[in-house]
């Protein structure tokens, strides 16, 4: 029996994970077999297990907020082929079950009305290579070769509107299969442009005629007398019965052939209706799998930012953490950190890098990496924050600065701190609040900034708070700021509690009070707790 499959749609995209494992945990612990990364998701939050009978169950591990299958809460629940699990609350992530191989779709071209049985077979042809069309150049090359075969025609073209929505050759064919060397020829620009614009066929039986000629010099010269262009169609991507042209097929020659039979023309502009669905498709492909490829890459670009972050829990001897980082896209611009300064003092940090996406993501690496080489050179968190704006101005990047917090812990309790720009960490005492604000501005932008350093004292219990403005700026469908008040009341009364749990409470706060509305900003927290000095 093939093994059991999870459809995973979250901020990296959609993707397909195999359950190859007995027991498959997933979870926001980074050893999980699928690691979700989200408010909602706890840290081991369920199981599947393949049972004897080759039966999937799906098992909450006693998770903060639940696990549903198809809506429904449960403990424990048999999966079947398409059930839709949810983990919490939000609907940041879908899961969807798969137990069978989808069945793949085929395009599938329809037949055209036309009383010329030579033409129809030619046309028919066509239509059924063109159900396999996928990459964009040999579906032109496909409708072309087709038309000319039915008409006799020695040119065709595909003209199609640039971002300019002036028509431009997309390819370019003769008789026999010949490809056109080329990119621009000697064809009527009028009338192409008439047929694009009006949706209407045009057949001309002879460039002479009429006031033609004197448009058509260029054409004529080289003995081009016969001119066919017919609409590419397609429905409106609206919706609705409402058609748009995406481009013309345009066929000439010298000498008529069946250029001017009725036949001909009615069974042409069934094939170029066919083949706009055949080209939009193709070119939709081409689209999908462009975008496909970019995602990819996200995704890969995510799972290294996040092997760059540490693990999100840590215990030192007189000290604990607990970190998250939540991007809004698929990367971000925030990071955490932490680093032995030496054998007893414990420093940290936590830095938000000015923007959003790849841009952000990558100036944070640079912060971060920076960051890493002076810690361990450079107690002093002040000194720290100069020299990393000194190196950060060395690559500066307009408009692109970042703010960050670091602070060193000893084990008497002493915690020097130098915020630049961040938003200020909280610190819960057992007698009461603080809120630590010296140090200086962001950090690269400006050369000649100042930075100042603080010592306060911890005691055992004490909890200090750090988070980025994605916590503070987090907005609700009423366009309220989540804010430093209702912060400070989901954390005053945590003094002693474990980071990891006030971590959850204050992630928990936050994604209640935003219900409903899309995450604007990136959302880093870091908790770190004193537990007093060793004896």
């Amino acid at each position: 029996m093939p093994d059991g499959r999870l459809q995973v749609t979250d901020s990296q995209g959609r993707r397909v994970v195999r359950l190859d494992r007995p027991v498959f945990v997933i979870g926001r612990r980074t050893t999980a077999d699928l690691q979700l990364v989200s408010a909602d998701v706890s840290r081991e939050h369920a199981e599947i297990v393949r049972d004897d009978t080759g039966r999937y169950l799906l098992r909450d591990r006693a998770s903060r907020y639940g696990t549903f299958v198809n809506g429904e809460q449960i403990a424990e629940r048999p999966l079947m082929h398409g059930d839709n699990i949810r983990l919490g609350h939000s609907d940041n992530v879908e899961l969807v079950f798969l137990a069978d191989d989808d069945a793949s779709s085929v395009l599938r071209s329809a037949s055209t009305d036309a009383s010329d049985l030579a033409q129809m077979a030619a046309i028919l042809n066509g239509l059924r290579a063109l159900g396999s069309g996928r990459v964009l150049d040999e579906v032109l090359t496909l409708v072309i070769d087709s038309a000319l075969d039915v008409t006799k025609a020695e040119r065709g073209f595909i003209m199609m509107p640039d971002f300019k929505g002036e028509l431009e050759f997309k390819n370019a064919r003769g008789r026999g299969g010949l490809t056109l060397p080329g990119t621009q020829f000697t064809t009527s620009s009028k009338i192409p442009r008439e047929v694009f614009k009006t949706g209407t066929s045009r057949l001309v039986g002879d460039l002479l005629d009429g006031d033609l000629a004197g448009a058509h010099g260029g054409t004529i010269a080289i003995g081009i007398r016969h001119v066919l262009c017919v609409p590419l169609r397609v429905f409106a991507r609206g919706g609705g019965n409402t058609t748009e042209v995406i481009g013309v097929l345009y066929l000439d020659g010298r000498e008529r052939g069946t250029l001017l039979s009725s036949a001909t023309m009615s069974s042409l502009e069934a094939f170029a209706t066919q083949a706009a669905l055949a080209i939009e498709s193709a070119r939709l492909y081409a689209d999908s799998a462009e975008k496909a490829k970019i995602d990819r890459d996200l995704r890969i670009a995510a799972d290294i930012q996040r092997a760059l972050l540490p693990e999100g829990t840590c215990e030192r001897p007189g000290f604990d953490l607990a970190a998250v980082s939540v991007p809004c896209r698929t990367v971000g611009g925030d990071f955490y950190d932490y680093v032995d300064v030496s054998d007893t003092e414990f420093g940290f940090a936590l830095g938000d890098v000015a923007g959003k996406g790849p841009p952000a993501a990558l100036l944070a690496a640079v912060v971060q990496s920076n960051f890493g080489a002076l810690a361990s050179v450079t107690r002093e968190p002040a000194e720290l924050m100069t020299r990393l704006n000194l190196a950060l101005l060395r690559r500066a990047i307009d408009a692109r600065f970042a703010t960050m917090c670091y602070g060193v812990a000893t084990p008497s309790g002493e915690f020097s701190y130098c915020n630049a720009g961040q938003e200020p960490p909280l610190v819960i005492a057992k007698d009461g609040i603080r809120w630590l604000e010296t140090g200086g501005p962001v950090l690269g932008l400006l050369p000649g900034a100042r930075y100042e350093y603080e010592t306060v004292t911890l005691a055992p219990g004490d909890l200090v708070i750090v988070c980025s403005d994605g916590v503070t700026e987090a907005r609700n469908v009423a366009n309220e700021e989540f804010g430093r008040d209702r912060l400070l009341d989901a954390m005053k009364s945590m003094h002693g509690a474990k980071p990891d749990l006030v971590l959850d409470l204050l992630l928990s706060a936050v994604n209640q009070f935003a219900t409903g509305a899309p995450q604007a900003d990136d959302i880093t927290v870091l908790v770190f707790r004193y537990r007093g000095a060793l004896s």
